[in-house]
């Protein structure tokens, strides 16, 4: 089992002068649940190297055991710091792709042609991906062979409008990840707010926000092993 997890490089919160970048439960809990499973993991970026960690997700609050021990393991943190460039990778090298969220994907993700050719190739190689939080807003400009929207007619979810409301981000981000996938014709449902929540519809595994990390990578494995088996 071999998995890609791409990262922002995106470190701008808007005009706002505060950093952002990827959300750290978002690598750490997905990260251990594929090394458990013996997986061999690339950590790729846009630019490569260090991507930026959004300095809020590593307050006290906002830490877990798992961010705990990525900090505190030296592989880990070594690999981190050290992602190979997203234009470098080829799906053809890997089984699955996993896409971790904070708002830095909102503004280079979503936008990056590597990455929307990227999955579009995962799925047209029969091969599941997953997306945490605010990372299936990186879908928006994904298409079909048809060239439909990926996620017309698809169950869906992702961080939800409540949520941006709460963190008083609604006016700073590019868009809204709620609103972005129902306008693609999504089919979005939603759990409690900070609750864990996950959906899949075929190959596409989406998570509502950080709490869903474990459980859409847990789901992945899963996908995995049955096509293994199958």
């Amino acid at each position: 089992m071999k998995v890609l997890i791409v990262l922002t490089s995106h470190d701008q919160l808007g005009n706002t002068g505060r950093k952002t970048g990827f959300w750290l439960e978002e690598l750490a809990a997905p990260y251990y649940a594929f090394k458990e499973a013996g997986a061999q993991i690339v950590l790729a970026s846009p630019k490569g190297g260090q991507p930026p960690l959004d300095p809020k997700s590593n307050e006290p609050g906002f830490q877990t055991d798992l961010t705990r021990r990525f900090e505190a393991d030296a592989q880990a943190t070594a690999q981190l710091a050290a992602t190979v460039r997203l234009d470098s990778v080829s799906q053809a090298d890997f089984d699955t792709v996993f896409y971790p969220g904070g708002h830095g994907p909102l503004w280079d993700l979503a936008e990056d042609r590597d990455s929307i050719a990227l999955i579009e190739a995962f799925l047209a190689a029969n091969k599941p991906v997953a997306l945490v939080c605010h990372a299936p807003g990186v879908l928006r400009h994904v298409r079909t062979p048809a060239g439909r929207p990926l996620v017309e007619g698809k169950q869906v979810t992702g961080f939800t409008n409540t949520e941006e409301a709460a963190v008083e981000l609604t006016d700073i981000v590019p868009f809204l990840v709620e609103d972005e996938l129902k306008a693609g014709g999504g089919i979005f449902s939603r759990g409690d707010d900070w609750a864990s929540y996950v959906v899949r519809d075929g190959l596409l595994i989406t998570g509502q926000n950080p709490a869903s990390s474990a459980e859409a990578a847990a789901l992945l494995v899963t996908q995995l092993r049955e096509r293994a088996g199958a």
